[in-house]
């Protein structure tokens, strides 16, 4: 697979470009996820390509996947370091497709839900319901995301080695890591997602344009 070297800016230019010069596939929204461990910069991602888009007419709505987490009692239940929970149960896939995803999609209303949940205090963010104007862009974020069944109308991956991954990781954080091979073995988010990017080296990312 060839890669191109790009800076982050770039990426996030050429993504909101990539974006502008067809219509979206689904209906009159975009739906893009940011896959990827969050020592790859997910979010930083995320962010670069939500503020690109206003600029060439898309409104955005920003949502990150952690805020459609289930609630401690549940994805906790079998402990808090549990690869297998952390795989398979703490994102809540019914949320995200019912509050954003669905009403984002072919047939939706455009009005969608930013949050559900903190995943820091585990209360209820209290978000209000957000209408996204047709041609609006849903700009979602976070790990694990591929081979769900989420609908999804762009998907990119950034792709850390292990080595990388480990050494990006945080020590508190490394009982993941088994969970991120798991990920690559069974959703293949390499040859899955629509962009792939090599971000090793943080200062120097490529992708597969």
């Amino acid at each position: 697979m060839q890669l191109t070297p790009i800076t982050w800016p770039r990426l996030a230019e050429a993504l909101a470009d990539r974006i502008t010069a067809a219509p979206p596939p689904a209906g009159p929204w975009w739906r893009v996820a940011v896959d990827g461990a969050p020592a790859a910069g997910t979010a930083d991602l995320a962010d670069a390509l939500a503020a690109a888009l206003p600029a060439l007419g898309h409104p955005v709505l920003r949502v990150r996947s952690a805020g459609f987490w289930r609630p401690a009692s549940q994805r906790l239940e079998y402990g808090h370091e549990d690869v297998d929970a952390y795989y398979q149960l703490w994102l809540d896939t019914g949320a995200l497709r019912r509050e954003v995803l669905d009403p984002l999609g072919p047939g939706g209303t455009g009005r969608a839900l930013p949050s559900l949940r903190d995943p820091g205090t585990d209360r209820s963010t209290r978000a209000e319901y957000v209408t996204l104007p047709p041609g609006g862009v849903l700009v979602l974020d976070g790990p694990l995301l591929l081979g769900q069944g989420l609908p999804l109308d762009l998907t990119v991956h950034l792709r850390l080695s292990r080595a990388a991954l480990e050494r990006r990781t945080e020590a508190a954080e490394h009982w993941t890591l088994p969970a991120y091979e798991r990920y690559a073995r069974e959703a293949l988010p390499e040859e899955s997602a629509d962009v792939l990017v090599r971000a090793d080296d943080p200062r120097h990312p490529a992708w597969t344009g």
